[in-house]
């Protein structure tokens, strides 16, 4: 069978093999506590809920009135302990809710609703009530991406089955453990959007194509749902290389896929849609893997939103001795350094690595020998050394014009850097700063345009 990919990319070890064979497994944190942050994707939401009040599994207990917003859930029931704010992955701040279990496990579920009956306006409402968000990092909420713009015709909706991220493998566990949810959901999305489905599975987990087709024909989905396989290569998983990949698409520069007539949803976050309606319950759980060569025995496992990574140790998972020199909140290549295990796990957690000084780079950045290697390698046809210079000299405009803006943090040209040049670091450093100067500008305009009245 025919297999996809684009240009560019890199092929790191996958490292797989630590925890693709472990099923997930339902855990709880030995504190029987959760710190739940009150925003996990869209626009900021307000507690409504106060300290000593007590919540049942699946209650909202933070929410906004923006469109661009999904509401937050209790995890667990019991008795709401502290609001206040927590470190979260990318080491910010937040505030963040914590409930203590009172072992009751009383739920506040929705009513089941029939996705294929129910009004169009009603299943997005549903989406949204769930508080479900793109679980495979970005937390975007998901009734947004599903309700596109006027005059926008949605073409096809990717199931991202890729999951080219080293060392995780969640989306390849559940794919075998809950091959009628995921289908069940990715159909949900195709009711929606009126669009065929594509699932875009890595070769190297082509032994799950026979599953996958086999529930789609159980279910009557074989005019409508296919499954493509694109060739193992990082970021093969990448929004806009996978449909440059499967579709032979390529997404203009600040473009969104459905501009060209496409949506992407993540395995996860079909499972969450058709448990939204299957079963009328929020995004409360998420499933992860816990791996590394730190780790003493990698896992994939499903725990509370909330629950923090260190709740987890020794209980569920342990750490070799001296051995973690890195922990990062999700992949080695896009995810987050932390400092500790006293960080939640929120609803875009796919997993926690962590690194021996074997499996990490530990050395300082040397001089810049202007190799190229980086922009062979970089999936998005950018030039990273130019970019990384103008950023270093705070020429942020011609930054832009190189790329800047349009890079999305793989690290691949970081990876391919015979300087180990921490290449993304710069691009995020510019991107804040560009971001920084755009919301200033706007407060200037906001400003002026109140004296003028």
């Amino acid at each position: 069978m025919k297999t996809h990919t684009f240009r560019g990319g890199i092929h790191p070890n996958e490292m797989k093999e630590l925890s693709n064979k472990c099923p997930i497994t339902n855990v709880f944190p030995s504190t029987k506590t959760v710190t739940i942050p009150i925003t996990m994707g869209g626009a900021p939401n307000e507690a409504l809920v106060k300290v000593g009040d007590i919540v049942k599994r699946g209650q909202i207990i933070a929410k906004s009135d923006k469109y661009m917003s999904a509401p937050v859930h209790a995890s667990i029931s019991g008795k709401v302990k502290k609001i206040s704010s927590y470190l979260v992955t990318g080491n910010m701040e937040v505030p963040c809710i914590t409930i203590e279990s009172d072992g009751a496990s009383e739920e506040d579920f929705m009513p089941p609703l029939d996705p294929f009956t129910c009004d169009t306006k009603d299943a997005i409402a549903r989406i949204k009530d769930a508080g479900i968000v793109g679980m495979g990092g970005a937390s975007f909420p998901t009734h947004v991406k599903l309700s596109p713009p006027p005059n926008t015709e949605i073409d096809w909706v990717l199931l991202n089955a890729a999951e080219c991220e080293p060392y995780l493998t969640v989306d390849e566990r559940t794919l075998q453990e809950d091959t009628a949810k995921v289908i069940d959901g990715l159909a949900i999305e195709l009711k929606l959007t009126g669009a065929q489905g594509i699932i875009a599975l890595e070769d190297n987990k082509a032994y799950i194509r026979p599953l996958l087709i086999e529930e789609i024909n159980k279910k009557g989905y074989s005019d409508d749902i296919s499954v493509v396989l694109v060739k193992t290569k990082y970021p093969q998983g990448g929004e806009k290389n996978l449909v440059e990949a499967v579709l032979g698409v390529e997404i203009p520069s600040g473009g969104l896929p459905a501009a060209a007539g496409v949506i992407i949803s993540n395995v996860g976050t079909a499972c969450a849609i058709s448990d939204a309606f299957r079963l009328g319950k929020p995004l409360i759980d998420r499933a992860l893997t816990i791996s590394g060569n730190a780790v003493e025995k990698p896992c994939n496992i499903r725990v509370p939103v909330g629950t923090i990574v260190g709740d987890l140790i020794p209980e569920v998972f342990d750490l070799k001795e001296n051995a973690t020199v890195k922990i990062i909140s999700g992949g080695p290549m896009m995810g987050f350094a932390m400092p500790s295990t006293q960080f939640p796990i929120a609803k875009g957690t796919s997993g926690i690595t962590f690194l021996t000084a074997e499996e990490t780079y530990l050395t300082d950045e040397s001089q810049c020998i202007n190799c190229g290697k980086c922009v062979d390698a970089c999936p998005m046809h950018l030039t990273p050394v130019l970019m990384k210079n103008e950023v270093l000299a705070d020429n942020l405009q011609t930054a832009k014009k190189f790329g800047l803006m349009d890079c999305i943090e793989c690290g691949c040209c970081a990876y391919v850097c015979p300087a180990n040049i921490r290449l993304v670091q710069w691009f995020r450093l510019g991107k804040n700063k560009v971001r920084a100067q755009m919301a200033a500008q706007k407060a200037k305009e906001e400003a002026n345009k109140g004296s003028a009245k």
